[in-house]
């Protein structure tokens, strides 16, 4: 079969252009053009695959329309999107963000929240909603201010605070995902590491403390080639370092399974939950199954004693979960 445009969307809402084909019932990447968060970003993808399809093939000139002719929408005010800037700013008011007394950095955020993009893209989406952007370089200056005064300090006692009134922080659960960059070329953070759709382009690695719900805790930011494994005892310490707590329950994946890890939670006294396939199950719980069989009942819990390349925890605060070896 002779390569075709594909597209296929990614877990993170953005759509993956592709030119590929079909051999023996199986796909191969020709190319990958990239992925697309807007409508015209993905019409400039397919663009950019059909040209590498069919290089220098005539098209239309539609340049040569009288623009004048052509309408063109346009924001006439803020109160069109009135209402969605008023209740993300009560949001942020109540959670107690507004300690960051800096109305460049709201907007920013604000951006972000109608539509997760760059710093310079974010421009067109406050312009979209009537929000009155302001200069690029002033965005800029935002951020290097947000570092220099430490807003992601004052902004987690903010969390924190939210949290322990809801609901505390006695349980929370860690995961991590990673944002890859269209770069070429890779720098101290953006690296070339695992990715779980098997891309090649640079990435980094982002690490996310949450309570019960899911709202946020503490947050990390790694090089594209840092293990996971790696990442989940620096975000625990430093969230147990700022808030000076002692006593709490971390929930985790599979990928977060390593005797390193759990012994390191185990010596800082904290109780954790692993999860894993119960293909990879530790000795005494592997010995379970064979016994048992491996149909059980949801909330089942079997205690384990020395989980996997593991010897000398506290067998108290090691639980796992047969049913589904999760939480």
């Amino acid at each position: 079969m002779s390569p075709f445009v594909r597209r296929v969307p990614s877990k993170s809402g953005a759509t993956v252009v592709q030119v590929v084909d079909k051999t023996g019932g199986k796909y191969r990447i020709v190319k990958h053009i990239g992925s697309a968060h807007t409508d015209a970003e993905l019409a400039a993808k397919m663009a950019e695959a059909r040209e590498f399809l069919h290089p220098e093939q005539g098209v239309l000139d539609f340049d040569a329309v009288d623009s004048a002719s052509v309408g063109q929408a346009a924001v006439l005010g803020p109160k069109r999107s009135g209402l969605l800037i008023d209740v993300i700013r009560t949001v942020y008011d109540r959670l107690g963000f507004n300690v960051v007394d800096d109305n460049v950095f709201f907007q920013l955020v604000l951006a972000r929240l109608v539509e997760p993009t760059s710093k310079r893209d974010s421009i067109r989406v406050l312009n979209e909603i009537g929000a009155n952007p302001p200069h690029y370089n002033t965005l800029l200056n935002s951020v290097a201010r947000a570092h220099d005064r430490k807003y992601r300090d004052r902004i987690a006692e903010k969390c924190y605070a939210y949290a322990e009134s809801t609901g505390g922080v006695t349980l929370c659960l860690y995961d991590v995902t990673t944002l890859y960059f269209e770069a070429e070329k890779e720098d101290d953070l953006r690296k070339v590491g695992y990715s779980k759709e098997r891309r090649v382009d640079p990435q980094i690695v982002v690490g996310l403390l949450v309570d019960r719900t899911g709202f946020p805790l503490e947050i990390g930011c790694y090089e594209g080639n840092k293990a996971e494994t790696h990442t989940i005892i620096p975000i625990v310490k430093q969230f147990q370092d700022r808030h000076g707590i002692a006593d709490m329950v971390i929930a985790a994946d599979a990928g977060m399974l390593s005797s390193k890890n759990l012994r390191d939670l185990d010596d800082a006294g904290l109780r954790f939950i692993v999860g894993s396939r119960q293909t990879r199950a530790p000795g005494d719980l592997a010995t379970y199954f064979h016994w048992e069989g491996t149909a059980t009942d949801d909330g089942r819990v079997v205690d384990t004693i020395t989980p996997r390349g593991t010897k000398g925890l506290d067998p108290d605060r090691v639980k796992t979960g047969s049913s589904d070896l999760g939480v």
